[in-house]
């Protein structure tokens, strides 16, 4: 008989019969997969096979979620990975080499603009950055020299600019770039660019795809072809989703759909509250008819959605103070979950821009971008109504707010 030891990591291991299909996608905690034979092992290491050898390589609940991602954005194949930069950094990891060239929205999130800015050009890949809605400037962009990769967000971080992706994925194409496109801010529910023309498609589902601020992940979707490029990225890089954390995304696409109406009507409604509210200098919020793509928004949305943008009259002064006497928000940053969260970009989701970048990417000093969360109506309004008197009062444009300020 085996000794106690032998014996007891064999019965630690050894897996349970299920003869019954589990409603749930199982979390597969295991690093190393057993195979038959030597030979089975290196062909399925090397996707020879299907199966699984090591979690690093491919592992069944991230492959579920890839599925998932994939069914969801209407893509031959999806590829989860550790976070949603993971997820920008592989799609683009597999389509650019040193002396290419990128053509990015400058409407962008600003980690994104720093990995291109900074480790993909210390990789000799070089940046130009261009107004999305200016079809005639992305033209002359791409036709000026030769781009690799066109880089659009369905709807941008933190300005709302809506791009226009079938019209830019036309002219991508026609002068030979990839488009690829982060939908972030929209999720696949309100918008699938693959549909309108884009080559992969990227998400940070830490975001509206997971929604409970309760896991970190990204995901990429496109051809069969191209997600095989990703994954190997992937293997050589090491951006590998835990497998606890697919099962959370998997969990979260399930109320998607419910969460994303809620978000929308609520964000619809304090959007067009916010535009006749004192101090309150502009709203961005693709649902309200003010908002410059508004018309394209209509034709490629279907909602708002629910992130919104406040520029205040009273600069940063204001914005600070509008945001430290919020009670539902909690102070942090992020977005996309059942809570309300209320940042500053400039010094928060954007601060690796210096004050022309920050400009040129069309943020204001006084910005506030808003995620709306899943609470009620009525409380938030009250409480961004509180917020704002202590902004005017911050500034001088009026008595004292409730609060102290």
């Amino acid at each position: 008989m085996d000794g106690f030891s032998t014996r007891a990591i064999r019965a630690a291991s050894r897996s349970p019969r299920v003869d019954q299909r589990p409603t749930s996608v199982p979390i597969y905690q295991a690093v190393t997969f057993s195979s038959e034979t030597t030979d089975e092992l290196a062909d399925v290491t090397n996707r020879r096979l299907p199966g699984y050898s090591y979690s690093r390589i491919a592992n069944p609940t991230a492959e579920a979620l890839g599925s998932a991602i994939a069914e969801l954005e209407g893509a031959e194949a999806g590829f989860a990975a550790a976070s949603g930069m993971a997820a920008v950094h592989l799609a683009l990891l597999a389509l650019v080499r040193a002396g290419d060239r990128i053509v990015c929205t400058r409407a962008v999130y600003g980690t994104t603009r720093a990995l291109l800015t900074g480790t993909l050009a210390r990789l000799g890949v070089t940046t130009d950055f261009i107004d999305p809605t200016n079809l005639r400037a992305v033209e002359a962009a791409l036709a000026g020299a030769p781009a690799r990769v066109l880089y659009l967000e369905t709807i941008s971080n933190p300005t709302l600019v809506v791009a226009d992706v079938a019209a830019l994925a036309e002219i991508g194409h026609r002068h030979g770039a990839a488009v690829v496109v982060d939908n972030t801010f929209a999720t696949p529910y309100l918008c699938r660019p693959l549909e309108l023309g884009a080559d992969l498609v990227v998400e940070s589902a830490t975001k509206y795809i997971a929604g409970h601020s309760d896991v970190l992940a990204g995901a990429v979707a496109g051809r069969e072809a191209a997600i095989d490029a990703v994954r190997e990225a992937q293997v050589q890089t090491g951006a590998t989703i835990a497998p606890f954390s697919a099962f959370l995304v998997l969990r979260g696409i399930a109320t998607l759909a419910v969460r994303m109406d809620r978000h929308s009507a609520t964000a619809a409604a304090l959007a067009a509250w916010l535009t006749t509210e004192r101090g309150v200098a502009r709203v961005l919020y693709p649902g309200l008819p003010s908002h410059p793509d508004h018309a394209v928004a209509a034709r490629q949305l279907a909602s708002g959605g629910g992130m919104l943008a406040v520029e205040l009259s009273g600069g940063a002064t204001a914005g600070r103070a509008f945001i430290d006497a919020l009670r539902i928000p909690e102070r942090t940053a992020s977005l996309g979950s059942i809570h309300t969260i209320v940042v500053h970009p400039p010094s928060t989701t954007h601060r690796q821009l210096d004050p022309a970048q920050l400009l040129e990417a069309g943020i204001a000093p006084g910005l506030v971008r808003i995620s709306v969360g899943l609470e009620d109506l009525e409380d938030l309004r009250s409480d961004f109504a509180r917020g704002l008197a202590a902004a005017r009062a911050a500034v001088g444009e009026d008595g004292p707010a409730p609060g102290g300020w």
